[in-house]
């Protein structure tokens, strides 16, 4: 069997040149970085597409005149790239993009500039408990700060549910399915009033990830001991498992063609999502305009995604980059940017603001944002762990498994936390 290399054999490797050819091949700026010229320093910004309003990058070198910012849309898997500069000590950017798994960049952490030493306590006000928490190591160092967040709701085909005879008004349906038990509930009743063909949700990791999304604990505590076959995790499982025996999913993998065709002809009429799942809804299923509507999720508030801006240790002048970053994610530009590109702002001072409510279209003239802004002032400050990328691909794989392969539940959760054991022995983590 080839040896799985480790994160550290992988940065090892990787700076004595053994996968320097990555490096060429990223497309990005000069090898020296932090340059100054022209009175101006030159900082590197690293991001991807759309995690950023580029308007506003077009502004910063005008409102900051000693900085000539250089924006680089990174694609393909950013994180290895970025981690393989830090490895090979140049290519690094002054300022990089993280994404909702920043736990998993702690261990590297010494390459990151602690963002409270350049004046991050300041604005600290201006963001939401949980989100500002979520950047910071379990020493206590920032290494990001916040970006847009994605705060979970329930989406549901109003028509169809009034057809069933259920209340469709988004605070009447809250109130008959306010627990996972209630929502199961109410998909049985549909199964006795609906064609056989239509379900309540989607799939059955889904169900697995939005519990988990509403818990401040997933598969390591900060000490990095794992903590997923602890109850919290087990619990998140068997509704999921409940929810495949009691026949009301449609096993449409999200994210999928199938899932596109199911949502546009009704195959589910129900599912958990962040509040960007509004454009790829939109997206995957126009033959609905007008028939679907959010609530608040079964369960309890969560969130699912969003990103946040570090500072690299190389940056040449880590106070003027992060006067730039703190400007380009202040509560207006967030504002703007969710006008924009629909980036959920973490700044919950704009919620209650015109451009962010009103009526849509999609929505039946719904003004969805009041029942997202809520959840996301109730989200639980919750900790991803900086192993959350290795082991919670191996839940959702065991989870399809049972649903499409018909594999005994039991059995594939005792597989599941074999492999992650198994996995991180194998990675030096662990505990």
């Amino acid at each position: 069997m080839p040896k799985v290399l480790s994160r550290r054999d992988f940065l090892a490797r990787a700076a004595a040149g053994l996968v320097g050819c990555a490096l060429a091949s990223m497309g990005c700026g000069t090898q020296t970085q932090g340059g100054t010229g022209g009175g101006r320093t030159t900082l590197n910004l690293w991001y991807w597409n759309r995690s950023i309003d580029d308007n506003i990058l077009e502004q910063v070198n005008k409102r900051f005149p000693k900085a000539n910012l250089v924006p680089q849309k990174i694609g393909g898997d950013y994180r290895s790239k970025l981690l393989i500069t830090f490895a090979g000590k140049s290519y690094v950017p002054d300022i990089a993009g993280i994404n909702v798994d920043i736990a998993t960049y702690f261990p590297d952490a010494d390459q990151f500039v602690d963002l409270q030493s350049v004046g991050a306590n300041e604005v600290k006000s201006d963001y939401l408990e949980w989100k500002w928490l979520q950047g910071i190591t379990p020493e206590g160092k920032m290494i990001g700060f916040p970006m847009d967040i994605g705060p979970i709701a329930l989406f549901y085909r109003e028509d169809i549910l009034r057809k069933a005879g259920v209340p469709t008004d988004p605070d009447q349906l809250y109130e008959r399915i306010k627990t996972w038990e209630e929502y199961f509930e109410l998909g049985e009743f549909l199964k006795s009033k609906l064609p056989q063909r239509v379900s309540l949700a989607d799939e059955i990791t889904q169900i697995f990830q939005h519990v988990m999304a509403q818990g401040a604990d997933w598969y390591q505590d900060k000490s990095g001991h794992f903590i997923g076959d602890q109850a919290h995790v087990k619990r998140a499982w068997d509704l999921a498992v409940t929810a495949h025996r009691k026949g009301l999913l449609a096993n449409s993998a999200r994210y999928s063609t199938d899932w596109n065709a199911s949502a546009d002809t009704g195959r589910f009429i129900t599912f958990h999502g962040a509040v960007w799942m509004k454009l790829i809804l939109k997206d995957a299923a126009p033959d609905t305009t007008g028939l679907w509507r959010v609530c608040p999720a079964p369960g309890g508030a969560g969130n699912s995604g969003g990103s946040f801006l570090s500072i690299t240790r190389y940056c040449k002048d880590p106070q003027l980059a992060f006067d730039i970053i703190s400007w380009v994610q202040n509560p207006e530009n967030q504002l703007k940017a969710y006008v924009e590109i629909d980036l959920y702002p973490s700044t919950p001072s704009i919620y209650n603001r015109p451009e962010m409510n009103h009526p849509e279209e999609f929505f039946g003239g719904q003004n969805t944002n009041p029942i997202f802004s809520e959840s996301a002032r109730q989200v639980k400050p919750f900790y991803l762990g900086t192993e959350y990328n290795i082991i919670n691909p191996i839940y959702a794989k065991e989870l399809t498994n049972v649903a499409t392969q018909g594999k005994d539940p039991e059995r594939a959760w005792e597989d599941a936390l074999h492999e992650i054991q198994k996995r991180l022995q194998l990675r030096g983590a662990w505990k």
